[in-house]
């Protein structure tokens, strides 16, 4: 399929999508201790034994590579060399940190240290891939950080074009827009699309809003590639409680559809009628539910105690309910699922039982609504993995990016 370095890996969830659609790891890098030790627990291998000297290039290039295990690079991304990989990648993918831009963070942006976009760049100098993918938080689309975000795009479309030690990134942003529209080497030009997408929207149990953006480098001639077409839908949800068929499929009395009992945040709207479909809608499947997620798993036995059998799965006490802060709806899509470092006001990781009784959901059911395998091990108390899956790209939406990235590059030769 091809060759890959992932920066950012995290818990591991656009890693394990860009494995499970076929591409080989040549390298993967995270900072964070807990999450590294889950990437290790997952397949993970040292590319070189702790506190390596980071200046010494060759001890960080793999001499051989191996599908079964990923090669683990614990370390800050500023510290390492990348040359050793040109032209040898395929595609350089990576969520970049999001606190400088999440809605929940301190919105420092482009002042805040942890902007790694830079580095991303850096990357895509030293290798030369012939495609990029990264994933961010919307809160990069806000008119504050517009400008910036644009300035980003830029960047990637003209990676090779530095910005200079006396530079501002205004100044910077000004000559690669003088540039761009200049003829240059297409190898060192990308082809960059943006969007903004629903995970719900491709086939994960989880209303969750990122920015994808993915560039192909100009000489491969794939300028007119787009978006994958979303194959799950809202209002095919709807339908589907309202004929009967969602409830028969979970054995369930019929009810009235969860998605028309009040306006959703996303759409401002309550639910359309069949009448109202749009025809190119019914074609789509219906956007997966919490229930859908959590299909087979029993109820936790208890407070702290492992369900025998099952991997991250026990009782956690003290879920509460009150104003803002509300149970996820077993028959609709979790609700966002967030690192929860400081928290999660929301009720994200509370759910309502069919008793109408509430409870936190527990780490493993919230791996599922990340679309995570069950066999997925997480490093760390609650609050880590919890952590880990909240900052994760969830591994069906990283499927759905990375098999049209993959299926692009396949028309073209190296």
């Amino acid at each position: 399929m091809g060759t890959s370095i992932e920066l950012f890996s995290g818990g591991g969830g656009l890693a394990r999508a860009m494995h499970e659609v076929g591409f080989e790891h040549l390298m993967i890098n995270e900072v964070d201790r807990r999450a590294a030790e889950t990437l290790r627990l997952n397949g993970a291998l040292d590319l070189h034994p702790p506190k390596t000297d980071v200046n010494d290039a060759a001890k960080w290039a793999p001499t051989t590579s191996s599908s079964a295990s990923w090669p683990l690079i614990e370390a800050d991304v500023r510290e390492i060399d990348f040359r050793p990989y040109r032209e040898r990648v395929d595609v350089v993918a990576g969520g970049v940190p999001c606190q400088p831009w999440s809605l929940g963070g301190a919105h420092k942006g482009y002042d805040d240290p942890r902007n790694l976009w830079p580095e991303l760049f850096r990357c895509i100098r030293e290798t030369r891939p012939r495609a990029v993918i990264a994933e961010n938080v919307k809160g990069l689309l806000r008119p504050s950080f517009k400008p910036y975000y644009d300035y980003i795009l830029n960047e990637l479309r003209a990676p090779f074009e530095e910005r200079g030690n006396c530079e501002n990134w205004r100044e910077h942003d000004l000559r690669l827009r003088s540039v761009l529209g200049k003829s240059d080497d297409l190898r060192e030009r990308y082809d960059v699309k943006y969007l903004l997408v629903n995970a719900a929207d491709y086939g994960v149990p989880q209303v969750r809003w990122r920015v994808f953006v993915v560039a192909f480098r100009a000489d491969l001639g794939l300028g007119d590639w787009e978006f994958p077409t979303p194959t799950h839908s809202r209002e095919a949800l709807v339908q589907a409680q309202r004929d009967g068929s969602y409830w028969e499929e979970h054995g369930l009395p019929g009810r009235e559809p969860a998605l028309v009992r009040e306006p959703t945040a996303e759409r401002g709207q309550l639910a359309l009628s069949s009448s109202q479909l749009d025809p190119d809608l019914r074609k789509q499947q219906r956007w997966l539910t919490l229930r859908d997620a959590t299909r087979g798993l029993p109820e936790p036995i208890g407070v702290r105690r492992e369900t025998p059998g099952w991997l991250h799965h026990y009782g956690w006490p003290g879920a509460r309910e009150y104003a803002g802060h509300t149970p996820n709806d077993l028959d609709r899509p979790a609700k966002t699922v967030k690192a929860g470092v400081h928290g999660v006001p929301g009720g994200e990781t509370v759910l309502r039982r069919d008793d109408g009784s509430i409870r936190y959901m527990t780490v493993r059911e919230v791996a599922r609504a990340m679309s995570f395998p069950d066999t997925w091990r997480l490093s760390g108390p609650r609050g880590e993995q919890m952590r880990q899956l909240g900052n994760a790209v969830p591994v069906q939406l990283g499927k759905v990016m990375a098999s049209a990235v993959a299926d692009a590059l396949a028309t073209r030769t190296a």
